[in-house]
């Protein structure tokens, strides 16, 4: 087993860290004050990610992305965890589903994504739908030779910049040994489509900048042209393209644990109390020692499950395993390393307070730890016939 990175793997982790810092870095102050990401600066940040060739990188080679691994983008998603969401979003990552486009959609969605020309966003999440995704309202029905949309989505992260959404939508119900299931189809709906409404969602503790937005379908007529993958086969496409979220997750967990200890191990061993480093301590040092162990376990558990998947490998008890675990160890880093700067750790002079804040969604979106701990159990029990 080789547990290094190649001479290519270390240039991607410098190259994106050294973008991180002068790129991200000076703007987090003012978008954490304003909860604004200016639209000059976000076009910035992409032109200057597509400048150094890393837009798109998630996307195969073929369709004009980087053709990177799920491992070499896991480490690309490693170090833009380091840096603020709402300012990150524009180091441009489409989303992997648009693989599934056809025909004309390569041309309308997938092609322009991949350059940058267009932005997505995802819509899956309904007021009365979370983690229970069958349990979604929104729906489609047929019309002549048309799908009508209605029905609302919330926090979609990222609507507010999108050009068109990627929206999963009820399109009918199937008998199942459980009972009656509703029937799951994708579509593609741009910005502007009649029926189709982005409006503000609610302002969030965590990621300030990176806004949640409410989507309202009314009426919004749809030809089959905008079904994304076949119709009624929602989960095929979501379980096909979605592992990657959850990685992206675990991650970037990782990579702002990384940031948030290196600056917690700084302080205690230059601040001083009863005539000596706090580090020196051993209720400080032994929280150092307990804060490096868990970030490197997080670390090599996502690294492995990204490798997985590159071997085509199954997979999945292990990148629940990844984000249970990462997004759980960054609650506990951040809180760890809010203690140790004491009272200067809750205020706004520094970003520890905005890092302890931060962590708390990682354990509810894309999937929350309980979900997780379901689909983990779920497979070790299932070839037990449990």
């Amino acid at each position: 087993m080789h547990f290094g990175l190649s001479e290519e793997q270390e240039m991607i982790v410098s190259t994106v860290r050294e973008f991180v810092e002068t790129e991200i870095y000076p703007h987090e102050a003012e978008v954490e004050r304003t909860g604004e990401v200016r639209p000059e600066l976000a076009e910035a940040i992409k032109q200057k990610c597509l400048d150094i060739g890393f837009y798109a990188s998630n996307f195969p080679e073929e369709v004009g992305g980087g053709g990177l691994s799920h491992l070499d983008f896991a480490l690309v998603e490693r170090e833009l965890g380091r840096g603020s969401m709402a300012l990150t979003h524009f180091f441009g990552r489409p989303q992997n589903i648009l693989m599934a486009c056809k025909g004309e959609q390569i041309e309308r969605y997938l092609t322009p994504a991949v350059k940058g020309e267009r932005m997505d966003a995802l819509a899956m999440t309904e007021p009365g739908a979370g983690s229970d995704v069958r349990g979604m309202t929104c729906s489609a029905k047929r019309d002549g030779g048309d799908w009508v949309l209605n029905g609302t989505k919330h926090f979609i992260s990222g609507a507010d910049h999108a050009d068109f959404v990627i929206v999963f939508v009820a399109t009918g119900e199937e008998e199942t040994e459980r009972g009656p299931k509703k029937k799951i189809t994708t579509f593609l709906v741009d910005r502007g489509t009649p029926g189709f409404t982005i409006r503000d969602g609610y302002r969030s503790v965590s990621h300030r900048g990176y806004k949640n937005m409410i989507l309202d379908f009314d009426d919004c007529r749809l030809p089959d042209a905008q079904v994304l993958g076949e119709v009624d086969g929602g989960f095929a496409v979501m379980n096909e393209w979605l592992y990657a979220t959850r990685i992206t997750v675990a991650t970037m967990a990782v990579g702002r644990a990384r940031r948030c200890f290196d600056m917690g191990l700084s302080y205690a061993a230059e601040r001083k109390q009863f005539g000596q480093q706090i580090g020196k301590f051993q209720g400080i040092s032994f929280q150092l020692a307990d804060m490096i162990t868990e970030i490197d376990a997080a670390d090599w558990l996502t690294l492995s499950a990204a490798w997985r998947l590159d071997q085509g490998l199954p997979a999945n008890r292990e990148i629940a395993s990844a984000k249970v675990y990462a997004s759980e160890m960054l609650a506990r880093v951040t809180d760890a390393t809010l203690q140790i700067y004491g009272g200067m750790g809750l205020m706004d002079d520094f970003p520890i307070e905005r890092f302890w804040r931060d962590a708390r969604v990682e354990r509810i979106w894309d999937g929350t730890s309980e979900i997780q701990r379901h689909i983990i159990s779920r497979e070790l029990l299932r070839p037990l016939g449990a």
